[in-house]
């Protein structure tokens, strides 16, 4: 039987085959899969518990999400960028990339082009190509500083077809750091192409080396053709909670509430309370989980500076061009995981020309001790 053709471009997702793979060997240092061994904020949890015999969380009202997490969302984003940003442009969605899927439907119709950076997210450019819209790559640009965007490439590559750009910052799976001229620029091209800017803030405040925290809509005019997307996953480490959410203008949401209800309707009422409670929590319970992803990120970098490791300047991960070791992904994540016990994805599916030449190593699960080795298990199995 023949797949339909939205499905024949899609395929499957390389983190769980790593992870299978991997099974439950104590020796092997997982760095394949987005999480996180430090706890979520304490009020998030309790809150959460408490919800657990509360008649109103147990409801599938209201669609849009409970109005307590959604004013804490905009008055977030009120403070981020000064445009009035109230809870009627808020949807509570079950996690950020449900958000990304409702968004696209939304925004695009069949044919249509979306800018991506490459790499990116993998979710994202298949959520891309479920939506019906078409994909189209500019890259990030590797030194041995960090990475950064071409926008020149960005702007030539723009046609009449293309209708929205998504950009994250620090971006995922690479660690890419968007700066002010860049967002300037960005405004620009988006201003003259008319094109809708879908901002991933997931990981906006993981930031290394003192960056400062920039939001795209705080820039003239672009708050009004901007959609951000965030969930609690990442910063306050509620992976489980599978709570996110899209902010829009007033022009787009409810194109984004309607596409939401008849995808998902709407996430658990309980992890909403957690969620809203998590804003409440202060700000030194976030800065103690940022100052120890960084002291891991430097431990990697530190062993890994005799290979071809790119620094990433936030997030959970960063990367490494297998290829000029002489492999491709997928080899070098199999050498990887049998030779050094370290499950590594492979990024062949993130990107168009860049992704692939790279595995990625997440180094916010694993602790320093056990990161500390990472090189020479790296040597076993790459050389």
């Amino acid at each position: 039987m023949m797949l339909p053709r939205r499905l024949l471009d899609i395929p499957g997702f390389s983190i769980d085959r790593v992870a299978a793979a991997a099974g439950n060997d104590p020796e092997v240092l997982r760095m394949e899969n987005l999480d996180t061994d430090l706890k979520p904020p304490r009020t998030a949890i309790e809150a959460t518990r408490g919800a657990l015999e509360s008649k109103e969380a147990n409801s599938y009202l209201p669609f849009t999400g409970r109005l307590e997490l959604r004013s804490a969302i905009a008055d977030r984003l009120r403070r981020q960028t000064k445009y009035l940003y109230g809870p009627e442009h808020v949807v509570i969605t079950y996690g950020g990339t449900e958000a990304t899927l409702d968004v696209l439907l939304a925004l695009t119709d069949p044919g249509d082009e979306v800018i991506l950076t490459d790499p990116c997210y993998a979710g994202t450019i298949m959520r891309v190509r479920l939506a019906g819209a078409a994909p189209k790559f500019f890259p990030w640009q590797p030194d041995a500083r960090g990475w950064h965007l071409d926008l020149d490439a960005f702007e030539h590559g723009i046609t009449s077809a293309t209708k929205a750009l998504v950009l994250m910052s620090p971006s995922m799976p690479n660690g890419g750091f968007i700066n002010a001229d860049e967002w300037d620029r960005i405004a620009r091209i988006c201003q003259d192409h008319s094109l809708w800017l879908i901002y991933v803030a997931a990981m906006e405040k993981i930031l290394f080396g003192g960056l400062p925290l920039l939001h795209p809509a705080a820039v003239d005019g672009m708050a009004e053709r901007t959609i951000t997307i965030g969930s609690v996953s990442k910063e306050f480490r509620m992976i489980g909670w599978r709570v996110g959410w899209a902010v829009a203008p007033t022009a787009v949401i409810g194109s984004v509430a309607r596409a939401h209800i008849y995808n998902v309707v709407t996430p658990p009422g309980i992890t909403q309370v957690g969620a809203a409670a998590a804003f409440q929590a202060p700000n030194d319970d976030f800065e103690v989980c940022r100052a120890e992803w960084e002291r891991r990120h430097d431990t990697v970098m530190s062993e890994l500076a005799n290979y071809p490791v790119v620094p990433a300047a936030g997030g959970w991960s960063l990367l490494m061009n297998v290829h000029k070791l002489g492999f491709n992904a997928e080899a070098g994540s199999d050498r990887l995981l049998r030779l050094g016990k370290i499950a590594a994805t492979p990024m062949t599916h993130w990107g168009d020309h860049v992704a692939p030449q790279h595995v990625r190593f997440v180094f916010s699960k694993e602790p320093v001790d056990r990161l500390r080795g990472l090189g020479d298990r790296v040597r076993r199995a790459l050389g």
